[in-house]
């Protein structure tokens, strides 16, 4: 793509108006140079355009006014100086006041031409605006900057203001815009009715309409969006060039092998997604696909019939695992299977004794283990592969890119399935998995087994208690969850705590009460969960360390505190705890919400049990980027974009891009 001219490089200081304490200021906010100055957009606009009669105005109402300026002064008080104006625009007058600003008793002059623009008071029965913006206007013909149109308003820090802001960026217009070029050809410009690139940066920056800033907005976000797509689409073409991977072919042997071992029938959704991994398995280039799917959809089935298939060619698989409570929980989920069949494979955590440790690294280097499962322990230098086939990352996010990439770097690049207990809306993977292919789990392996959601106020809690109590008695287990929240940690852990004490000495004495939170060493939460998991503890009071990781079938109700503090997903995930048995499941969520978003998350999750569902309302409510638990969680930082809101474009952009770069035009 073509690049703006050189003479844009330059640093910001050097726009006229722009000293070196404001060129700081911007640099504060990363901009640097001239051309970083264009894309610093606005935040929202006010529309300043029509112009009110001082005849008809209405107190209290904003309001845009050209007039004549035919009073001025200085009205000295105690503590401060007040600049007045009187301004009349032939059909009324009104008193601007200017707080702490004497100078401007200087800029003004009587009979100039001005615009105001501010909230109308009434102040001994006369029209008063407090510190207007203004503007004042050579010639009835000038263009206005912060009056009489619609106005930028933008994001501001220490050292700027909206109107030495909008100064500049009205010279950076007026001085650079001819430099902007085109970067797209015509034929997408015309298919798109995209604005010139330059007539966008004017407009998204000083519209001239609401017409032509709606046209700029499109531009703008199609064109970031083209560009991270052409980036997506030239990482594809460059995977699928490299032919050094291991072809793996399946046959019916070894199909009907790994499905006679299992004691149940997979799902339609199950066998689709093992039929795309073997197809994936019989290209000249690597795999690179996701694998998503609901709490409880049968992921883990199907790592281990792609880890089965690539050691049954003798090959090796690695599966990267973010905690020892998950790692240990697939570990004994695929023992049983991985013996029957005749796989070799080991559990590699930080835990590991360092004998045995030392032991799994020298069979692993030797091709005498056919599967390594385990967490970050995985990409230590020491631990080497013979023949690696296969890498699997349950929940990729939460590893970083260097962590994965050491895995991928063999000499012959492996296959690689991503899986994810967080389902996905298609907007958001088109931007957080646009490079991989998607594989979706929408069935229960055992039948649709909704739990129970109701959402309650803590006037209730001596009812649902009593209803844990019934079903303890009968057998179940249960949980009581407790949000903890950074800024407030102490006391969180403290009220989950106390919490605990008061519940195990009074209403659950009869019962075993366990305590799991965040602060916990590492031996003792893994003591407490695998007590729970044997059933020897009852009820377990929790922070969301259990919010993935546990799996107890027997546990059949939960009880989430304080739900309002909770996003969709993370409520949906820690509800998946519960309803994995056969047993009839419930969720009760304590919560009194005081926003209207608040209230429809804890009433969508009484409605449905569908996680897709669910992610897609997420979305929407919170933004990607909290919808990930994390601002830093691999999204690309796009400066006008959103995939929420500009997901119709998003779509249209990638379009675009993958034709781009197959043809090898960008």
């Amino acid at each position: 793509m073509k690049e703006f001219k050189k003479d844009r490089q330059l640093s910001v200081r050097y726009l006229k108006g722009i000293g070196p304490k404001r060129a700081a200021a911007f640099e504060s906010i990363g901009i640097h140079t001239i051309e970083d100055l264009f894309f610093f957009f606005p935040r929202r606009y006010e529309d300043r355009s029509h112009f009110s009669s001082l005849a008809e105005v209405i107190v209290d109402d904003f309001i845009t006014i050209k007039g004549t300026v035919v009073a001025k002064g200085i009205r000295p008080t105690r503590s401060i100086k007040i600049f007045e104006l009187v301004v009349d625009d032939g059909n009324g007058r009104i008193h601007c006041l200017f707080f702490n600003q004497p100078y401007l008793m200087n800029t003004f002059a009587i009979d100039d031409t001005v615009v105001l623009f501010g909230k109308v008071e009434l102040y001994k029965k006369k029209l008063q605006l407090n510190s207007p913006e203004y503007e004042i206007l050579k010639d009835d013909s000038e263009v206005t900057v912060h009056t009489g149109r619609i106005v930028p308003i933008y994001p501001l820090t220490e050292g700027l203001t909206q109107r030495s802001l909008r100064k500049s960026m009205k010279t950076l217009i007026e001085e650079y815009a001819d430099t902007v070029e085109e970067i797209f050809p015509p034929v997408i410009m015309q298919r798109h009715y995209l604005l010139r690139r330059k007539e966008a940066f004017q407009n998204i920056h000083f519209p001239e309409n609401n017409f032509l800033l709606e046209r700029a907005h499109f531009r703008i976000v199609f064109e970031e969006f083209f560009e991270f797509e052409c980036k997506v689409a030239q990482q594809i073409k460059d995977r699928s060039a490299i032919k050094n991977c291991f072809s793996i072919k399946t046959n019916e042997k070894a199909h009907s092998m790994f499905l006679s071992a299992l004691d149940f029938s997979l799902t339609k959704s199950q066998e689709k997604a093992i039929k795309e991994i073997e197809d994936d398995f019989l290209k000249s280039y690597p795999m690179n696909r996701i694998l998503q799917g609901d709490v409880g959809s049968g992921k883990t089935i199907i790592a281990a019939f792609a880890l089965f298939l690539v050691a049954h060619h003798a090959f090796q698989g690695a599966f990267l695992i973010p905690t020892e409570i998950l790692a240990e929980q697939h570990y004994s989920t695929v023992s049983k299977l991985f013996t029957a069949l005749g796989v070799s494979f080991a559990l590699l955590t930080g835990n590991t004794p360092p004998d045995k440790k030392k032991a799994i690294i020298a069979q692993v280097s030797k091709g005498e283990i056919n599967v390594l499962m385990g967490t970050h322990a995985l990409i230590q230098k020491e631990v080497t592969f013979s023949k690696l086939g296969l890498v699997i990352i349950d929940e990729q996010h939460k590893f970083g890119v260097e962590q994965r990439e050491h895995l991928l770097e063999q000499t012959v690049r492996p296959h690689l399935l991503v899986m994810t207990a967080t389902p996905i809306p298609r907007t958001l993977g088109l931007v957080l998995y646009g490079d991989l292919e998607v594989s979706t789990l929408r069935e229960l392996p055992f039948g649709e087994r909704g739990v129970k959601t109701y959402w309650i106020t803590k006037k209730k809690e001596a009812d649902v208690f009593l209803k844990v109590k019934e079903k303890m008695r009968e057998g179940d287990q249960a949980y009581i969850i407790f949000p903890l929240v950074e800024e407030t940690e102490k006391s969180d852990l403290a009220a989950a705590t106390e919490e605990y004490e008061r519940l195990k000495r009074t209403v659950f004495h009869e019962f075993n009460v366990g305590l799991v939170h965040g602060r916990m060493k590492k031996e003792k939460k893994s003591s407490v969960m695998e007590q729970f998991r044997a059933g020897k503890i009852h009820l377990l009071i929790s922070t969301t360390v259990i919010e993935v990781g546990i799996d107890n079938p027997n546990a059949s109700i939960i009880i989430i505190e304080h739900a309002e503090r909770f996003g969709l997903s993370q409520l949906h995930q820690m509800r998946g705890r519960v309803g994995r048995g056969k047993k009839e499941s419930f969720c009760f969520l304590f919560g009194e919400p005081t926003t209207e978003n608040g209230k429809k998350r804890l009433r969508l999750m009484t409605k449905t049990n569908d996680g897709f569902k669910i992610a897609e309302e997420d979305l929407y409510l919170r933004g990607p980027g909290d919808f990930l638990g994390t601002r830093q969680s691999g999204l690309p930082q796009f400066r006008l974009a959103d995939i929420v809101r500009d997901a119709e474009t998003l779509r249209l952009a990638k379009k675009e891009a993958f034709q781009a770069v197959n043809e090898g035009i960008t």
